[in-house]
């Protein structure tokens, strides 16, 4: 009677790895006599019929060249994607540095790098006592009360978040239409109050914690240093 015929109680505590390899050394005409141990049962033959072992062997082959070529597929799409990114986050970057006056700046921080980062909202807030804002007076910039971005940030330095209702005292009249958001805490200077530099998007999924925000973050680190430099001159 063979293997394949017969049940035999297994004890997974005395079954190793190890001795399954010293059992077939042992006995090397065990796994000819006892083929269909090794296929699926969907995959074994008919009673009275032997097994295709190597129409298996060669599905075997197939799907896992199917999963190899879905893997690399990936790899693929995520490295372009990487790419395309840093491509945007440097036009950025360029487009920071040509900043005619603080104004410009202002500007290309909540308007263009919109359109360089393809989201559909930018916004700058900072906090606020009351209405004045040390050392920074530009229409271009949203004021929030003192403290919130210790309360919003939980001493993150960045935060994700998808399928949400936007933030007013964020976006605006705009905050309607987000649905994800991209915070990024910025510390300008020591006499400057804590700032926000926000990414609004009306896909839900657009932002979420899974996300790499390596990149974003050198940008933010490059906004906090140019307006250093406009606020002293």
């Amino acid at each position: 009677m063979s293997y394949s015929e017969t049940k035999v109680p297994i004890d997974s505590d005395q079954l190793t790895e190890n001795k399954i390899l010293e059992f077939i050394k042992q006995n090397p005409d065990f796994l000819e006599k006892n083929l269909e141990a090794l296929i699926p049962e969907k995959k074994r033959g008919t009673r009275g019929k032997p097994a295709d072992f190597q129409a298996y062997v060669i599905d075997r082959l197939k799907n896992d060249k199917e999963e190899i070529i879905e893997n690399t597929r990936e790899l693929v799409e995520n490295s372009r994607a990487n790419m395309n990114n840093q491509v945007r986050i440097q036009s950025a970057v360029i487009r920071l540095l040509e900043a005619n006056n603080f104004s410009d700046f202002i500007q290309c921080v909540t308007m263009d790098i919109s359109s360089i980062l393809d989201v559909d909202i930018t916004a700058l807030v900072v906090e606020a006592d009351g209405t004045h804002i040390p050392h920074i007076d530009n229409a271009g910039i949203r004021i929030i009360p003192e403290g919130t971005v210790d309360k919003w940030m939980q001493n993150e330095y960045t935060l994700l978040q998808d399928n949400i209702s936007g933030i007013e005292a964020v976006f605006g009249g705009a905050a309607a239409l987000v649905r994800s958001q991209l915070l990024l805490r910025l510390d300008i200077a020591p006499e400057t109050p804590p700032a926000i530099l926000a990414f609004g998007s009306r896909d839900p999924n657009a932002f979420n914690k899974d996300q790499a925000t390596d990149q974003i973050s050198f940008l933010a680190r490059v906004i906090e240093r140019c307006m250093r430099i406009w606020l002293i001159t």
